[in-house]
């Protein structure tokens, strides 16, 4: 049957797509059945789709965008960038001044090194360790994701048929064909158990470059690293001659001098993306002077050369600095408190609908799980197939009510929104969540 071009849009969209792009998309975020969503246009925290309806948009570009849509600081910061050039093979002041904005805000950063993505950061942050310590394994949480890179996707969608027992997790492929040497140089770990973890590290003790954390890791359940977890891994690699990192790449906006602002230990590497570009691409990894000094290209020989043809070029370096000089303290705890207020309607809003719900998560992010208690760790956040499908009607619920959801079932709040996009989140959830209540097997 052929397609009315004139009565949907969006299908006549992914049909041109799929003739060009590998399933009809760039990012598989985006693909669902019939054919994905398309955006007109977006501002604040709304987003319009080709039809003209417009929709609460709490994903914000999987936590990117913490000031919304199109800001007009940031527009106009860009505007002034673009107009003396957009990327150079030439130093700009732009990056300089990004830069020293981190080293101030984070007492544990000494120095930055920009790149272009959360993946590359993560990527840079292992061969950063590797180059330091002179050991190439590195250990990791079942679950956790930590971008599009051979080493780090390792055991991030494990399953009941293969992730093996507790005591000793199997490092498991997560793209095909997976070359078996990347398996055997990860060390997967269960989150936030101590004993288990220390008694697998120990079993490796000679070999870790690094131990790499998530601190609200969204993919293993969106649950903060206890202060026992972080501290017991910092202990072991300060006997161990390894390196402690986290990975807040998304979780940074928890606090204004990120996650590991919690704890009294601090880790040695930290890569960063998402809000620190302001809407444009960028990462970055940041640590002490010391083991950062494997890239400093004075050296001869180099332990770790790296560059990017547009690293820290002077849009993604401005765009960034505006945004995160926006993202002051004052601005981090009025959306923290807004999404705690949000938490509190939604926790009401299931009781009144006679569902169960607990809510995990950070600050200005968090994640709903249709249950009594959150999980412990990612094998309990692995929904079953009853699970999954109530969590894929909800969605769709909420979209066609015009909220927009994370599809891990969150939120990640920006600073423009208000009590009123919290009280629409909440009475859409209220119907959503009768709607689902039949699917709950209650």
């Amino acid at each position: 049957m052929s397609v009315n071009h004139e009565t949907n849009k969006e299908q006549a969209l992914y049909e041109r797509a799929c003739h060009v792009l590998p399933g009809g998309v760039s990012r598989n975020i985006i693909y669902r059945k019939p054919h994905p969503r398309y955006i007109a246009r977006a501002q604040g925290c709304y987003v319009e789709d080709l039809y003209g309806v417009k929709r609460i948009d709490f994903v914000n570009n999987i936590a990117s965008l913490v000031h919304g849509h199109a800001h007009p600081a940031i527009v106009a910061a860009v505007y002034e960038q673009m107009q003396k050039g957009t990327a150079m093979a030439i130093g700009t002041e732009a990056e300089i001044r990004h830069a020293e904005h981190f080293i101030a805000r984070v007492p544990g950063f000494e120095k930055i090194r920009f790149v272009n993505s959360g993946t590359e950061a993560v990527m840079a942050l292992i061969r950063t360790a590797r180059a330091y310590t002179g050991k190439y394994k590195i250990a990791k949480a079942e679950g956790a994701y930590h971008g599009s890179y051979d080493f780090a996707e390792v055991s991030q969608s494990a399953g009941p048929s293969n992730w093996g027992e507790l005591d000793s997790p199997n490092s498991v492929a997560h793209t095909l064909n997976t070359p078996p040497s990347v398996l055997s140089d990860v060390v997967v770990f269960p989150y936030n158990d101590v004993d288990r973890t220390l008694a697998i590290l120990d079993r490796h003790a000679g070999e870790i470059a690094c131990v790499l954390i998530d601190p609200v890791p969204q993919r293993i359940g969106m649950m903060r690293a206890t202060s026992e977890f972080v501290e017991a891994v910092y202990h072991w690699t300060r006997k161990n001659n390894t390196l402690m990192a986290f990975d807040e790449v998304v979780c940074f906006r928890v606090d204004y001098e990120g996650a590991q602002a919690a704890y009294q230990v601090k880790p040695d590497l930290t890569s960063l993306g998402k809000i620190i570009g302001g809407g444009f691409p960028v990462g970055a990894l940041a640590g002490k002077t010391e083991i950062m000094e494997v890239m400093n290209p004075s050296h001869s020989p180099l332990p770790f050369p790296l560059s990017g043809t547009f690293s820290a070029n002077p849009i993604s370096m401005t765009a960034g600095r505006v945004a995160m000089e926006l993202f002051d303290r004052e601005a981090v705890e009025k959306v923290n408190a807004l999404a705690a207020v949000a938490k509190k309607q939604l926790t009401e809003a299931a009781l009144q609908a006679g569902i169960p719900l607990c809510l995990t998560g950070d600050g200005s992010m968090f994640k709903m799980h249709f249950k009594e208690q959150p999980p412990r760790h990612y094998r309990e956040n692995v929904d079953n197939d009853t699970m999954k499908k109530a969590v894929s009607t909800f969605l769709e619920f909420m979209y066609d009510e015009g909220v927009i959801l994370v599809y891990s079932n969150g939120c990640f709040m920006n600073t423009v929104m208000g009590q009123t996009e919290i009280d629409k989140l909440s009475d859409a959830a209220l119907k959503g969540f009768r709607h689902i209540r039949p699917l709950l097997n209650l």
